[in-house]
């Protein structure tokens, strides 16, 4: 059995990992892990990441979870163009910086944005506090003026002139909050031509066929009982 990817393209750091497989030419299997209907709850996947989260690797008989750690798994195995995880010192030193950087800040406030704002409400009938939702926009506005000015300061990505997995990171991570509608690029054109320089690097087809699940998520249907039981401690976790 060759290489398999586990994974839900809901989930950013599930995007992050298919965007860099196809990019790269890496032959996988795609085993789908459906989020919403508890997949990954399940014993069978259990097997492959005891954490029962996604994305999850499996190679053989090798398993890996943690998308950092799959992202930089892909790229030594084969031997992925050196700009996505530079072999220079410091380039991949601020790659690094980013990616342990992210997971407490922009990560978290686009999540907290995207759910608060679309899932919530929409999905799952949840009301959310508007002091709750004010404070979540005030932290996401926050990470985003750290995004700008400590990371990509004036270069044309994050770690220097070419993309790298941390610009693969963010993108996949702010496209949460796109979903929701929030103007995360609007008024922030040191950003916005971010963006254009990722898009255009990762290629639009890729770039909308990852992206075409979250951005359609407005339009779920309502949450049954079950589904709406099973996110409760989401639910507490993301309205604190």
């Amino acid at each position: 059995m060759g290489l398999e990817l586990y994974l839900d393209l809901l989930s950013q750091p599930c995007r992050a990992v298919y965007i860099f497989a196809k990019k790269n030419r890496i032959p996988f299997e795609l085993r789908t892990v459906d989020l919403l209907k508890g997949q990954h709850f399940s014993d069978a996947f259990a097997q492959v990441n005891p954490l029962r989260k996604v994305p999850a690797l499996k190679d053989g008989d090798f398993t890996l979870a943690e998308s950092v750690a799959i992202l930089l798994y892909l790229s030594r195995k084969y031997e992925t163009p050196d700009h996505w995880y530079p072999q220079d010192l410091q380039a991949r030193a601020c790659v690094d910086e980013y990616l342990a950087w992210q997971h407490t800040a922009l990560r978290s406030a686009c999540t907290r944005a995207m759910w608060q704002k679309m899932m919530f409400p929409v999905y799952l009938g949840v009301l959310v506090p508007p002091e709750t939702l004010a404070s979540t926009l005030a932290e996401l506005d926050k990470c985003l003026q750290l995004l700008e000015d400590k990371f990509l300061k004036d270069k044309d990505f994050l770690a220097g002139p070419h993309i790298s997995v941390a610009d693969l990171v963010a993108i996949t991570e702010l496209m949460h909050p796109v979903s929701a509608g929030c103007p995360v690029f609007k008024n922030r054109p040191k950003l916005a031509a971010w963006r254009q320089r990722v898009e255009a690097a990762i290629g639009e087809d890729l770039f909308q066929e990852a992206h075409k699940t979250i951005l359609k998520a407005k339009d779920l249907p309502p949450a049954d009982p079950a589904v709406k039981e099973r996110l409760k401690p989401l639910v507490q976790v993301l309205l604190h």
